[in-house]
């Protein structure tokens, strides 16, 4: 597929994203919009069905038992990933589920008149097992074509290994059938689904709009260092995720604990779904260590706003131009969206040297500050080289700019979804 040449015109059609949620600053939700806006440049429609939706009313479908932290699937989740036996009540309440998400499935489809479904992470990672198991089974019955988008697998991740749903998680977390065009965004997923399911798979990486350039910081932003609590005399260091486990936090902490320099850690997104205990230790680290870290995902939303109590509310793309250094210590990503905003906003990176990294991102010649699983001396002087040679970061800066635009801008994205799109259709 990826060696077909790109259509140079692609008629108009219908398409519906599918997911858990639309909304925020998670992964998913940042690339579906970016998928979106590309394929509306390319003349075509979007809507949306989701457990949540951020996107106008008029074209968004909202079920709330298709988000994952619904109680009645939060509640089958919590027994599902607790033993290797199923309890005949959580067999029934699992079917009721995806009886009621597929026949809101079927009215999505009519309501729009869609023509194609672009499922993100339902049909990947098993969050709400009634969604993917009705998104399998209408796929089954109507034969729609449908782009399965997979950020993440059940497979990476520790907690879904010891489960009693392996029929359901065989059965659609990814489903083989005809109809269904699989992406996933790095090369050792695209191994792995050969090597598990014998599926085909596409590789497309994730984005930012290269191309376009951000905007200069305005009189908005003026003030974001001190409403981020931020004091004049420290190093702002932005650590863009949320607080997990896998995202190596405790390294950024160490990182500051060893420089000579005063710092501060901004943290910007919540914790949500995996995040509390692990927020938790975070603060209790960070007080041990003597490292000033602010939780900041109040004010950090997809828009700019107001908080109840008064205070301004910012967006990512406010946030990473104030700061010094972007901190990005994961021990495990699927890709790395933090990676590419920071490239995006022309920001040095910390980062730990994770697989994906080493074999999709790296070998393209990208510069970081980087670390192979412990901070080193090393490690540290070379951070201090780029908070305090101005020159030798913007040098790093500009290259990894200019490689971002070779690679992973939203030209070589539309030029995957043109052949993509075209192949979906070409079978009908």
């Amino acid at each position: 597929m990826q060696n077909m040449q790109s259509p140079s015109h692609l008629p108009a059609h219908r398409l519906g994203f599918v997911s858990t949620r639309f909304d925020g600053t998670d992964g998913v939700s940042l690339e579906t919009r970016k998928w979106a806006q590309v394929l509306e440049r390319l003349g075509q429609s979007v809507f949306y069905f989701a457990g949540v939706s951020d996107q106008p009313e008029e074209i968004s479908f909202v079920v709330p038992e298709a988000h994952f932290l619904h109680k009645d699937v939060q509640a089958i989740a919590d027994i599902s990933y607790r033993s290797s036996t199923r309890p005949p009540e959580i067999t029934h309440r699992i079917h009721e589920l995806r009886s009621h998400l597929k026949g809101k499935l079927y009215e999505f489809i009519k309501k729009y008149d869609v023509e194609l479904l672009i499922v993100e992470n339902a049909l990947s990672i098993p969050m709400n097992i009634p969604l993917g198991l009705a998104l399998a089974e209408l796929i089954a019955e109507t034969g729609i074509p449908v782009i399965g988008h997979h950020h993440d697998f059940f497979w990476e991740r520790k907690r879904f290994l010891v489960n009693c749903i392996s029929d359901y998680l065989e059965m659609a977390f990814p489903p083989r059938l005809a109809s269904i065009h699989h992406v996933v965004i790095n090369s050792l997923a695209a191994a792995e689904m050969g090597k598990r399911r014998g599926i085909d798979v596409i590789v497309i990486p994730n984005v930012m709009d290269f191309d376009n350039p951000p905007a200069v910081p305005d009189e908005y932003t003026a003030s974001i260092r001190t409403d981020l609590q931020v004091s004049p005399d420290e190093f702002f260091f932005l650590q863009p995720t949320r607080p997990l486990q896998r995202k190596g936090i405790e390294y950024a902490l160490e990182l500051i604990r060893r420089l000579d320099l005063q710092a501060r850690l901004v943290i910007s997104h919540a914790g949500g779904d995996e995040g509390g205990e692990y927020m938790k230790h975070m603060r209790v680290l960070a007080e041990l260590m003597d490292v000033r870290v602010n939780f900041v995902s109040d004010i950090i939303k997809t828009e700019r706003g107001e908080t109840k109590d008064g205070r301004k509310i910012y967006t990512l793309g406010d946030v990473y131009p104030a700061a010094d250094l972007v901190t990005y210590p994961s021990l495990l990503e699927g890709f790395g969206n933090a990676f590419l905003e920071a490239v995006y906003y022309r920001r040095p990176i910390f980062m730990n040297n994770y697989t994906i990294y080493s074999i999709d991102i790296k070998p393209k010649g990208f510069r970081a500050v980087e670390f192979n699983g412990f901070v080193t001396d090393k490690t540290v002087q070379q951070v201090q080289k780029v908070l305090q040679d101005r020159e030798f970061a913007k040098e790093m800066t500009e290259h990894n700019y200019e490689l971002g635009k070779q690679f992973y801008s939203f030209t070589v994205l539309e030029q995957h979804l043109r052949v993509l799109l075209h192949s979906c259709f070409s079978r009908i």
